[in-house]
């Protein structure tokens, strides 16, 4: 439809310019005014006006041939470029939101999994941490352990070093006292009591 009302409008305007044409080259060949006797008449009808019909159509189609079927394919060609370059354009923002959303959706993916790391490597501080501090805790534990065990030892050995010079002293006690003459039941039982208070 919309073809054919362009082929008419194609048509008509090149008429209008060939009839235009037609009777600025022609000049008396249609008068307005009378002619050869015949006043007052509009249009003088002869075989000249006929000619130029003839001449008008068989232009007419010949330009409608040579110019305006091409003009008419040179600009649907353009018009199916146009529309082909619209196409693509909108093809290609279609594709550049595709795009859009893809690289979203990866940052997103990202995000989540960035922070999941983050949770995991919280995760395993805390648990390192807790690991620190009880091995800390056992650490000291077992150098207060050490510690209280050498201390216990020193008490002991000092003990024993108490206990061996109360008996060399007893000892001493019981030469003096031998040596003044005692009895052995005295001396017995001061030996007995210097190492029962040793012992205490």
């Amino acid at each position: 439809m919309c073809r054919r009302e362009r082929n008419w409008t194609g048509a008509i305007v090149c008429a209008g310019a060939l009839l235009l044409a037609g009777w600025a080259f022609q000049g008396p060949g249609v008068a307005w005014a009378a002619e050869g006797g015949h006043e007052g008449g509009l249009v003088s009808l002869d075989r000249s006006l006929i000619v130029q019909v003839v001449n008008f159509l068989i232009l007419l189609v010949i330009l409608q041939r040579l110019l305006y079927k091409p003009f008419l394919a040179k600009m649907q060609e353009r018009t199916a470029a146009i529309q082909k370059s619209l196409e693509e354009a909108q093809a290609a923002r279609a594709e550049a939101a595709r795009q859009q959303e893809e690289n979203e959706a990866r940052l997103r993916a990202a995000h989540a999994e960035a922070a999941a790391i983050r949770a995991q490597a919280l995760k395993e501080a805390a648990e390192e941490q807790k690991r620190l501090v009880g091995a800390a805790r056992a650490e000291s534990q077992r150098l207060i352990d050490s510690a209280r065990a050498q201390l216990e030892a020193d008490v002991r050995r000092a003990r024993d070093e108490l206990r061996r010079e109360v008996a060399e002293l007893a000892t001493l006690v019981a030469e003096k006292l031998v040596r003044k003459s005692l009895r052995d039941e005295d001396h017995r039982r001061l030996l007995a009591e210097a190492i029962a208070k040793v012992g205490d």
